[in-house]
């Protein structure tokens, strides 16, 4: 059986490496396609094979038919709004996500966004600490454990919400957990921002939710562009000189923003949030191991679909 690695942005070599001897000490066989620029391409790889290792190269209902004997897509991350669910669940394709692998990365990354907030985005103006500051985590997985651990580490009073998750849980961390997302966004002028995106989701973050929060306040995007109401946020920066967003992942209108509000919008080049070492290496050679569980003895842990 063979496994096919499809990234257009390639794993680093280590993790390329992990995931080969992972695959072929199991006896199955590897296939690389990096760096490809057409899907045509990934059309033709994905023939003959069995299971799919991906990060956010797109599998859709055109990638699913030309790929007959598939059975598992594996996203090496915890997203995976970039493989159409319904259509593989309708070919029988199992499709997994690797949670928790990159979510230190995450993590880290949102604690950077907002030391560059606080610091006038390195500027040579005096800035503010985050020491005894308030941060509400939005959504508390595995990336928002992290980033409440870290915050810590910084004297931050951190709280939470999740509907999803039991109070209990929280308390556990030492983090103060509310009851909805307005009264998280009415108490914390720091949000960290964790939420999938979802048909829920969508656009949740609006001027209901922002408008509420307290003076000198910052929301840190390291989730997805399509929960924030884009109209809504640049309505709120408009209204409040003292607000700031500063995002893993560009708006629509990235560069309008980028115009209107300097020194208080920022955007990565592109979604930086897993690309570290570290994480690269730890996603891809989870996803190796999860295909090999699953094609040998049916494990379907991480199934999403």
């Amino acid at each position: 059986m063979k496994v096919l690695i499809a990234t257009d942005k390639p794993f680093a070599a280590a993790a390329v490496n992990g995931i080969r001897e992972t695959v072929e000490a199991a006896g199955l066989e590897l296939k690389l396609l990096e760096k490809y620029t057409e899907k045509a391409q990934l059309l033709e790889a994905v023939a003959g094979v069995e299971a799919v290792i991906i990060r956010s190269d797109i599998i859709d209902s055109d990638v699913l038919d030309a790929a007959g004997q598939l059975k598992i897509v594996v996203r090496a991350g915890a997203g995976y709004d970039n493989v159409d669910l319904a259509a593989a669940t309708a070919r029988k394709v199992c499709v997994m996500n690797t949670p928790g692998q990159n979510a230190n990365a995450v993590a880290e990354l949102a604690l950077g966004l907002m030391v560059y907030g606080v610091r006038n985005f390195f500027s040579g103006t005096s800035g503010t600490e985050l020491s005894g500051k308030k941060l509400g985590i939005h959504a508390y997985g595995n990336v928002g454990r992290n980033v409440a651990r870290i915050a810590g580490g910084f004297g931050m009073e951190v709280y939470a919400f999740d509907a999803y998750c039991p109070a209990e849980t929280i308390e556990k961390d030492g983090v103060k957990p509310l009851a909805t997302a307005e009264e998280l966004y009415a108490t914390c002028p720091f949000i960290s921002l964790h939420i999938p995106a979802t048909a829920e989701t969508e656009h949740s973050i609006n001027h209901s939710l922002l408008s509420r929060m307290p003076p000198g306040a910052m929301l840190i995007n390291t989730a997805r562009r399509e929960v924030i109401h884009e109209a809504d946020l640049a309505g709120i920066m408009e209204e409040r000189p003292d607000f700031k967003y500063l995002s893993d992942v560009a708006p629509s209108n990235h560069a309008r923003m980028k115009e209107k509000f300097p020194g208080r919008y920022f955007s990565t080049p592109k979604k930086m949030g897993a690309q570290t070492a570290e994480a690269n290496i730890n996603a891809g050679i989870a996803a190796a191991r999860q295909i090999v569980d699953f094609l040998q003895n049916g494990n379907e842990t991480f199934r999403v679909n």
